[in-house]
């Protein structure tokens, strides 16, 4: 009997580490971020509910094209608890992402969230590549209305592959997912990493490293 009770407990207490792996489910109605607060927290702290509005859960600009004139040639919106604050401990978030003609997203990780992509208009090539040790290229052409998914923590990608503008909308679940740019984070880290390792890593020679991070 003691076995058992003993067993139901870790199955209890595995059960409550899963469900609690990533954002943990709000404790009260909402909770909106107050950034001036010195608190430190997992998040940002709560405001006094006694303050609260409806500005504080809504957001307009997503409907306002983004400038795409830039090297990358797209541009993100993001919404999440930078922009509104009522989404402090909900676990979702969303971006608009524009793009001109051959415009990239490069690749890049969400480290906090799964992404969940709409096509509003225009086509999207998009893949993601799996972990070690297969590094699985999942590559698939959306048209207006595919949807598309990212898991959690892999490195991702878009490219406009249409003859106009494309447009897609993405649902992340943080309040704030996080991105690292693959190239940024290897080759603009602040400081830099030492040229002789990623010499080694990518297999080329240090002073085309030091080409690639003076880029950065």
């Amino acid at each position: 009997m003691a076995k058992r009770a003993l067993m139901l407990c870790l199955i209890v207490i595995t059960c409550a580490v899963t469900i609690n792996a990533f954002e943990p489910s709000p404790l009260q109605d909402f909770c909106v971020a107050d950034p001036s607060s010195q608190a430190r927290v997992n998040g940002l702290a709560c405001l006094d509910s006694k303050l609260v509005t409806a500005q504080h859960f809504s957001f307009s600009g997503v409907h306002i094209a983004g400038n795409t004139s830039n090297p990358l040639g797209s541009r993100v919106t993001p919404v999440n608890v930078v922009q509104i604050p009522g989404l402090n401990t909900l676990g979702i978030s969303l971006a608009r992402i524009d793009y001109a003609p051959t415009g990239v997203v490069p690749p890049h990780t969400h480290p906090r969230a799964t992404e969940v992509l709409t096509v509003l208009e225009g086509s999207l090539y998009v893949g993601f590549v799996t972990s070690n040790p297969n590094n699985q290229l999942i590559t698939k052409v959306l048209q207006k209305g595919d949807v598309f998914v990212f898991p959690v923590g892999l490195v991702h990608f878009q490219k406009n592959v249409g003859y106009g503008n494309t447009v897609s909308i993405s649902a992340l679940s943080s309040q704030n997912p996080g991105v690292i740019t693959i190239a940024n984070a290897v080759f603009g880290s602040n400081p830099s990493i030492e040229d002789s390792v990623l010499a080694k890593a990518f297999q080329i020679d240090k002073s085309i490293i030091s080409r690639l991070q003076a880029q950065f």
